[in-house]
């Protein structure tokens, strides 16, 4: 990543959609802006998704060829690159995309096939497999129910708890 400092990252993956990992997200980040972390997401999608729409100039400027737009206002920038092929960004092309100098820590939203620190949320209820019983890279995983495994259990109801766990891991890595 260039001159840039190495960013904290940590996904948050499940096997599969609906097993509550954007919902844990949205109760951790608060917490730990709380503890004076600067907190950057990335989230992935498994289709294509707009950010603008059809009526907005912005839309129209990309649907013209543009292959990058930026938006900005007096409060917030976005910025939209098109890729015209299949091949799904690795994980390191869009950390490149942060700004180191805004942002303490990344959480990711899935990427659970990328080579990164990852909890597994786990919700006995889906009846899927464990992926920890096949994935090296997962550290913990949050669950709703007790588990008899080797990694560090937390309780997926227990913020305070996912948000120390995440603290201390950050720490223990060493990241400048």
């Amino acid at each position: 990543m260039g001159m840039h400092k190495q960013l904290p990252i940590l996904s948050f993956c499940a096997h599969a959609s609906n097993s509550g990992k954007t919902t844990l997200l949205t109760q951790l980040i608060p917490m730990l802006i709380k503890r004076g972390l600067r907190v950057s997401v990335i989230k992935h999608a498994h289709h294509s998704f707009d950010i603008d729409y059809p009526t907005k100039d912005s839309y129209k400027l990309r649907e013209a060829g543009a292959v990058q737009t930026m938006i900005a206002s007096n409060t917030r920038w976005a910025l939209i690159t098109e890729h015209r092929n299949t091949i799904e960004p690795h994980i390191n092309t869009l950390l490149a995309q942060l700004d180191a100098k805004l942002t303490d820590l990344v959480l990711a939203e899935g990427f659970r096939h990328e080579a990164i620190p990852k909890i597994e949320v786990f919700r006995a209820s889906l009846e899927q497999p464990l992926l920890a019983e096949h994935d090296s890279t997962i550290i913990a995983i949050a669950s709703d129910t007790p588990l008899d495994c080797h990694l560090p259990i937390l309780d997926l109801n227990n913020i305070k708890q996912i948000a120390d766990f995440i603290i201390k891991f950050t720490i223990q890595s060493n990241y400048p």
